[in-house]
C-alpha cells in the first residue's frame, strides 16, 4: 500500500528523524511555537477532550527552576535545548467538555464524579498530545529530545503547585547537534510487536 504523503514527509516525521541530544544554539520564536501548537491540537482524542497543556521554557530564569528536577544524563542536553516544553496533563481537563464536545451533555459531570476515570482519560490524552507536538515540531523542522528521567514530583511543586496540572514528560526542542545525534537503534519487528487476531 503506497502512503498518501510523500516519501520526504515519511522521512521528516519518521525515518530519518532522532532524538536530539544536544542543539545549535539557534533560537526558536514564538510564533513558531504557536504554529507547532495550532497543529498539534488537530490530533485527535477521545471525546475531544485534549488534555495536553504545554509549558515552554526559553528564558535561562525559568530553565534554571527546572534543572534541579532532571537526571543527571538530562541536565547539559535541556541546558543546550533553545526550548524546553514540559507536557503536563490538565487534571480538570473536564471543565471545557461543554464547549468541545457539546453532542454529551453530562460529559463533564461523567468525569467529574470519578477521579479514576479522569485521571486515565488525562494521561493516555495528554500522551497523545505530547506525541502530536513532536510531530508537528519536527514537521516544522526542528528536532526534538523527549525525556523521562526527571522527578515528577518537583516538577510539579515548582511548576505545577496548585495541582490543576502535572508533568506527563519533557522534551527538547530546537535544531539538532548532528554530531551528538546516535545512530538509528533497532525496533522490534511486526512479528515481534503486532498480532494480527
Amino acid at each position: 500500500m503506497t502512503a498518501v504523503i510523500d516519501a520526504k514527509a515519511i522521512e521528516v516525521l519518521f525515518t530519518e528523524a532522532r532524538t536530539a541530544n544536544a542543539f545549535l544554539d539557534k533560537p526558536v520564536s514564538k510564533d513558531v511555537l504557536t504554529a507547532i501548537y495550532d497543529m498539534a491540537k488537530m490530533g485527535s482524542t477521545s471525546m475531544n477532550c485534549q488534555p495536553t497543556r504545554y509549558v515552554f521554557i526559553t528564558t535561562p530564569e525559568a530553565k534554571a527552576r527546572l534543572l534541579p528536577a532532571l537526571s543527571p544524563g538530562n541536565v547539559d542536553k535541556t541546558k543546550s535545548a533553545p526550548v524546553t516544553v514540559i507536557i503536563a496533563n490538565d487534571n480538570h481537563f473536564y471543565e471545557h467538555l461543554p464547549v468541545t464536545f457539546p453532542m454529551k451533555a453530562d460529559a463533564k459531570a461523567m468525569f467529574e464524579g470519578n477521579a479514576a476515570l479522569a485521571a486515565g482519560t488525562a494521561s493516555r490524552n495528554g500522551t497523545l498530545g505530547g506525541a502530536y507536538f513532536m510531530l508537528a515540531a519536527r514537521a516544522h523542522g526542528l528536532d526534538c529530545g523527549p525525556m523521562s528521567g526527571f522527578d515528577a514530583a518537583k516538577v510539579n511543586q515548582e511548576f505545577f503547585p496548585d495541582g490543576r496540572f502535572s508533568v506527563n514528560f519533557i522534551v527538547n526542542v530546537g535544531h539538532a547537534d548532528h554530531s551528538k545525534t546516535f545512530a538509528r537503534l533497532p525496533r522490534l519487528s511486526f512479528q515481534e510487536a503486532c498480532q494480527v487476531l
